[in-house]
C-alpha cells in the first residue's frame, strides 16, 4: 500500500494532514523561518539555508526573503534563477525552473490542487500536477500559475497573468486569463 508521500507524488489523490507530510512541512517552515529572518548582510548563511530547503537548486539561485513553499525538495532550478520578494510556491509535485529564470514580486506557483466534486473534497484528500518552466523566462509580478502548467523557453509573462493553460517558446503572454500576445524575435 502506497504511503500518502507516494500518493502525492504519483499526482494520486493524498491526504495532506498525514505526520510524515505535516512533520516535513514543519521541517521546510522552520527552514522558511531561518531564512526569512537571516539578516542581508550575511549572505553566505542565506545560501546555507536556502541549500537546506531546496537542495535541488542550482548554482546561484537566488531568493529574496520572505519566501514560503511546502516542501522545498520538489523544487528543481537551473543555475542563474532569481525570485524578487513574497514568492510562494506550492510543491506538492515537482516544479522545475530552467536557468536564467527570473520571477518578479509576488508570484504565486501553485503544484496543489482540490477535487471538483464535493464529496471528494469534503474527504480532505488533495492532488498536485507537475509545472515545468523554461529557460530564460521571465515571470512579471503578482503572477499566479496553476497546477500542470508547462511555460516555455524564453517566453516573457506580463504581470498580473493568471496562467491557466500551457505557454509556448518565445512569446510575450498576459492576461487573466493569460494568453499569447505576440512572437518574441529572437
Amino acid at each position: 500500500m502506497k504511503s500518502e508521500k507516494e500518493k502525492m507524488l504519483a499526482g494520486e489523490l493524498y491526504f495532506a494532514g498525514d505526520q510524515e507530510l505535516t512533520n516535513e512541512r514543519l521541517k521546510a517552515r522552520e527552514l522558511m523561518k531561518k531564512y526569512n529572518s537571516c539578516p542581508e548582510d550575511e549572505p553566505a548563511k542565506l545560501k546555507s539555508i536556502l541549500r537546506e530547503l531546496i537542495p535541488k537548486g542550482g548554482k546561484g539561485l537566488f531568493i529574496q526573503p520572505p519566501f514560503y513553499c511546502d516542501y522545498g525538495y520538489n523544487i528543481k532550478t537551473g543555475n542563474g534563477v532569481y525570485f524578487n520578494f513574497n514568492c510562494v510556491i506550492l510543491d506538492g509535485m515537482e516544479v522545475k525552473i530552467g536557468s536564467r529564470s527570473m520571477f518578479g514580486s509576488n508570484v504565486q506557483i501553485y503544484t496543489a490542487s482540490h477535487p471538483l466534486n464535493t464529496k471528494e473534497r469534503a474527504s480532505l484528500l488533495e492532488f498536485s500536477k507537475a509545472i515545468e518552466i523554461g529557460e530564460d523566462v521571465w515571470v512579471g509580478g503578482n503572477v499566479t500559475i496553476c497546477p500542470g502548467i508547462k511555460i516555455g523557453d524564453r517566453a516573457v509573462i506580463g504581470a498580473g497573468s493568471f496562467i491557466t493553460k500551457d505557454i509556448p517558446n518565445d512569446v510575450f503572454a498576459a492576461g487573466n486569463p493569460c494568453k499569447v500576445i505576440k512572437q518574441i524575435e529572437q
